[in-house]
C-alpha cells in the first residue's frame, strides 16, 4: 500500500473520511455515477438500443463490472492493452474499437480464445489476414466504417465489400457487424447541428451495410455513437448498439457543448480534488493540481464550489495550479479543499492509478484504474 493512501484507508466508511484523501486525487461520487448509468440504460432501452459503454473513459474494472450489472451488454476498449487489463480483472464482454497493427494480432487471438465474448474491428484486408493467421479459436470481427472522421475505417462502400469478402474466406473469423463512430460530432454545439452531422454519417453507414449484404454477409450488430449524439443516433434508427463513455462521469467540455440538451443531462460524478497549498499572493492562491493532475487538450478545469465558480484557473506548472481569489474578498485558508470538473475526462483519469469512491463525505473504497496508460 502506498503511504499516501494509508490515512484515508484507515478511516474507510467513516464520516468525514473523504477529507483524508491525499490530493490531488480522482474522486467519484458513486451515487451520481449510478444515477448516470441508470439514466443511460433507461434511454437505451426506450430507444431499442443495446448499451456498450466505452471503458476508455474510466479504464477501471470495478466500474465496468458495475455498468454491466446495471444493464450494459459489455464494454468497449480503445486498445488491446485496455482490453487485456479489463480481461485480467474478470470482464468478459469486450469490443476493441480500434484496428490493430500486425504485430498485435496474436494478442487479439489470445483474448478471443480466453474470453466468452471478445470482438474486434478491422478496416483492411491485410488486417483480416493477420487476425486469421493468428487465430487459435474463432474471432468475432466487425468492419469499421469511416463515417466522416477520416481516422480509421474503410473509406467507402467498395472497401467495405472488399473487407467483407476477405472475412468470408476465413472460417476462423466470424463476421458479426459494422461500426461507425463520429468523434467529430460529439462536442458540436446544438442538437440540430449534431443531428445533421449524424444523418450525413449514417448515410455512409447505410451504403456500407448494403455493400456488405451484397457480398452475402448479414450484419447482426451496427455499433457506434457516443454521449453527445445519443438522441440523433436513436432517431436515425441505423445503430442497434451504442458506445457512450463520458456520460457516466461528465466533464467541462461536454457540459459547455451540450448545455441544456437531453444528451447532456448527466451529473458531474467525477471530480479532481485539490488542496490550497499557498495563499501568499494577494490576487490568487496556489493549489496542488497542475499539468500532471488534469488533461490539457480541452478547456481548463472548473472549480465546482460556488465560492470559486467564477474564479479563473491557470496551469502553474507540472505540480501546481493558479486559482484567482473570490471577488468578494473572502479569505481562502491554506488547506482548503477544492473539487474541479476536468476539462476532458478520459486523459484526466489516465493520470491516476486509483479512483476514490465516495458517498457524501464518506470514502467507501479506493479501487485501481487497471488500464491506466494502456495505450498499446
Amino acid at each position: 500500500m502506498k503511504p499516501h493512501l494509508a490515512p484515508a484507508l484507515a478511516a474507510l466508511g467513516q464520516p468525514g473520511s473523504r477529507d483524508l484523501i491525499a490530493t490531488p486525487a480522482a474522486v467519484l461520487d458513486l451515487d451520481a455515477f449510478d444515477r448516470n448509468v441508470a439514466r443511460m440504460v433507461e434511454r437505451a432501452l426506450a430507444a431499442g438500443l443495446a448499451l456498450r459503454p466505452h471503458a476508455k473513459s474510466h479504464k477501471c474494472a470495478t466500474l465496468a463490472h458495475r455498468q454491466i450489472a446495471a444493464g450494459a451488454v459489455g464494454i468497449c476498449c480503445a486498445k488491446l492493452a485496455e482490453a487485456e487489463a479489463m480481461a485480467a480483472a474478470g470482464v468478459g464482454q469486450i469490443l476493441v474499437t480500434s484496428p490493430i497493427a500486425a504485430a498485435s494480432a496474436a494478442r487479439a487471438a489470445r483474448l478471443a480464445a480466453d474470453l466468452p465474448d471478445f470482438r474486434i474491428v478491422v478496416d483492411h484486408v491485410d488486417g483480416v489476414a493477420e487476425l486469421a493467421a493468428a487465430a487459435t479459436a474463432p474471432i468475432q470481427v466487425i468492419i469499421d466504417i469511416d463515417v466522416g472522421l477520416g481516422r480509421t475505417g474503410v473509406h467507402d462502400a467498395a472497401q467495405a465489400a472488399d473487407v467483407a469478402r476477405a472475412i468470408a474466406r476465413h472460417q476462423n473469423l466470424v463476421f458479426i457487424g459494422l461500426q461507425g463512430y463520429g468523434g467529430q460530432w460529439q462536442h458540436m454545439k446544438g442538437a440540430n447541428a449534431r443531428a445533421d452531422a449524424v444523418a450525413a454519417g449514417m448515410a455512409r453507414m447505410t451504403d456500407a451495410i448494403a455493400a456488405v449484404r451484397a457480398v452475402g454477409l448479414v450484419p447482426r450488430i451496427i455499433t457506434g455513437g457516443g454521449t453527445g449524439t445519443f438522441a440523433a443516433d436513436a432517431v436515425q434508427g441505423i445503430l442497434n448498439e451504442i458506445q457512450p463513455g463520458s456520460f457516466a462521469f461528465m466533464d467541462r467540455d461536454y457540459r459547455e457543448a451540450l448545455e441544456g440538451d437531453p444528451d447532456g443531462a448527466f451529473e458531474q460524478a467525477l471530480t479532481v480534488e485539490t488542496s490550497v497549498i499557498t495563499t501568499n499572493h494577494p490576487r490568487w492562491v496556489t493549489i496542488d493540481g497542475g499539468l500532471k493532475a488534469f488533461s490539457t487538450d480541452g478547456p481548463p478545469p472548473q472549480a465546482l464550489d460556488a465560492r470559486f465558480s467564477e474564479c479563473g484557473f491557470h496551469f502553474f506548472g507540472d505540480e501546481h495550479g493558479l486559482l484567482m481569489r473570490p471577488t468578494d474578498g473572502a479569505p481562502v485558508p491554506r488547506g482548503t479543499r477544492i473539487a474541479f470538473a476536468p476539462g476532458h475526462i478520459d486523459p484526466t483519469l489516465d493520470r491516476y492509478s486509483v479512483l476514490h469512491l465516495v458517498q457524501g463525505d464518506v470514502l467507501l473504497d479506493v479501487v485501481p484504474i487497471e488500464a491506466r496508460g494502456a495505450s498499446q
